[in-house]
């Protein structure tokens, strides 16, 4: 489907690509069509790509979930998702979180790029990616609360990481919208910059991480990924094994 379809576009220059939600009159709104695509674009994916950046056009990054949907009654909408057997909603849901899940992938670094207000999914969507260059005027906020639901598009986790479990209860119940210099200060954002450099600073940091090699930052993304789930023990075999690797391959020796 095009991108005026489902509101949202993925375009590749080398190993470079942009996914770009396309909606700014609605301050890109999210849907579950735009769910679907963003799903695909994983296995669209040329395999020469190693940095995605994740926008969306106009003033805002993303609303969040598109208000249509919660009043409406076709089977995209809430209505038709709690008419579901409850094993189908949730399978229905697992489908959607595919969205935003393959923006961890380990061959990849993914940078969300915020201006203005990234609201519940889009939240969760920047929180998805492994790094985010906020603009001043950001605003972000955890918002499904409000609604009377909870947040489930892969991002609590990704929240109680980055903030810990205190602070992001905090945001998850309360809602409460956060500005880039409160985001910044909780350890959310990579960089903070005047709301007309944002461009400019993603292509900075894309083009530092192009400049090394592919496979040193692929194994240092899993060692850092992985860095929480590991005793020091474990972290150290974890960089042994990792460094053995790499020394193989500089050497000719990997196979």
């Amino acid at each position: 489907m095009t991108a005026e379809a489902t509101g949202v576009r993925l375009e590749c220059d080398g190993p470079i690509a942009a996914v770009t939600l396309c909606r700014p009159d609605v301050l890109n709104a999210q849907t579950p069509a735009m769910w679907r695509a963003m799903s695909e674009f994983s296995r669209d994916l040329p395999g020469d790509v190693r940095v995605v950046i994740v926008r969306g056009e106009g003033r805002a990054f993303s609303a969040g979930l598109d208000l249509s949907v919660v009043g409406a009654t076709g089977p995209d909408s809430l209505a038709g998702l709690a008419a579901l057997p409850e094993a189908e909603c949730a399978d229905r849901i697992a489908g959607l979180q595919g969205a935003f899940t393959w923006l961890h992938r380990p061959d990849i670094i993914s940078i969300a790029a915020v201006q203005g207000h990234a609201i519940g999914a889009g939240f969760q969507l920047a929180l998805a990616c492994d790094l985010r260059v906020l603009a001043a005027d950001a605003k972000l906020s955890m918002a499904e609360v409000t609604m009377g639901l909870v947040p489930d598009l892969a991002g609590t986790k990704r929240l109680v990481e980055l903030v810990g479990y205190a602070r992001a209860l905090e945001l998850c119940a309360t809602g409460r919208r956060m500005d880039a210099a409160e985001a910044d200060r909780l350890g959310l954002a990579t960089l903070v910059v005047p709301d007309a450099e944002l461009h400019d600073a993603v292509r900075d940091l894309a083009a530092g991480l192009l400049a090394n090699n592919r496979d040193a930052v692929v194994e240092i993304k899993a060692l850092l990924a992985g860095a929480a789930g590991r005793s020091h023990a474990e972290q150290q075999r974890a960089e042994r094994e990792a460094q053995t690797r790499r020394l193989r391959d500089l050497t000719g020796r990997g196979e």
